[in-house]
């Protein structure tokens, strides 16, 4: 079976992930005040990171708009869409009425359309999945059905080196932000049913990322069956850090490593990594 698979761009893959399992990647529209940003691979995401340290207002995005879906639907591939949480972003719903605009002008196309419930690296381990499912050849009924089950059992953590923007973005109470980091206090927040959410607070940093790698274990099982995604912001080292520190504990079958594009970055800011699995 000849597969797509379409992503809105919060799902962080390398270029040559993007080649090998057919991704197209439908772009969110960032805005800093009159400033706009097109969070496709043209972004210089160093230059847009500095960009949104230097302005002082909220980062805003914009959903990519059911048209920049419906031109990626088309071809003779099935097609499967993920998008961030519908709880996060609005790439859900304008998915979903790109698929139903499209069938009601082509018809007989298969399309679903999921919601990862997370982003970043959490979006990555579902495109993921769903290659893996097409390679062994399952049918598009058992892939959504498959996926859909990974979904909800999937784990996604953050651990973030500043969360000046997570506030700024309503996604964390802003004097809580302003306290934790006149304190050196480091939250692991995790998705919870495709909402963010305080999980853990650790006073430093050091301290914050040996108990994520904890977490893992305490969150997770079974792991020689499941790969671990880690999506860092500008951390190289640090994502190498955590995957080493992870592998000496765990037996994951693979562990990946991405970089944060636009839409990430903006929330996972400088030194920030989101792990999934």
């Amino acid at each position: 079976m000849s597969i797509k698979i379409v992503a809105d761009s919060s799902c962080d893959l390398t270029e040559e992930m993007k080649k090998e399992m057919n991704v197209e990647i439908a772009p969110l529209i960032l805005e800093l005040g009159d400033k706009s940003f097109v969070d496709d691979e043209n972004l210089d995401v160093k230059h847009y990171i500095k960009e949104m340290n230097a302005y002082e207002g909220a980062p805003k995005t914009a959903c990519p708009s059911p048209n920049e879906y419906m031109k990626r639907f088309e071809g003779p591939e099935s097609v499967f869409v993920i998008t961030l949480s519908k709880f996060l972003s609005g790439s859900y719903n304008s998915a979903v009425l790109a698929k139903d605009m499209f069938m009601e002008e082509i018809g007989n196309k298969f399309i679903h359309v999921f919601d990862s419930l997370s982003a970043a690296s959490g979006e990555t381990m579902v495109a993921m999945k769903i290659n893996e499912l097409a390679k062994l050849n399952f049918s598009e009924n058992e892939i959504v059905e498959k996926v859909s089950k990974y979904i909800t059992e999937m784990k996604t953590f953050f651990l973030l080196e500043n969360l000046e923007h997570l506030a700024k973005a309503g996604r964390l109470n802003p004097i809580i932000a302003k306290i934790a980091s006149m304190l050196s206090i480091k939250p692991i927040m995790c998705g919870d049913e495709g909402n963010i959410k305080l999980f853990e607070k650790v006073r430093g940093y050091k301290k914050a990322f040996n108990r994520l790698v904890d977490v893992i274990g305490e969150e997770g099982k079974n792991f020689e069956d499941k790969v671990l995604g880690i999506a860092h912001c500008n951390c190289l080292d640090r994502a190498l850090e955590f995957k080493d520190a992870v592998l000496k504990k765990y037996n994951f079958k693979d562990v990946i490593i991405v970089e944060t594009k636009g839409l990430s970055s903006t929330y996972a800011d400088d030194g920030g990594i989101v792990i999934a699995f």
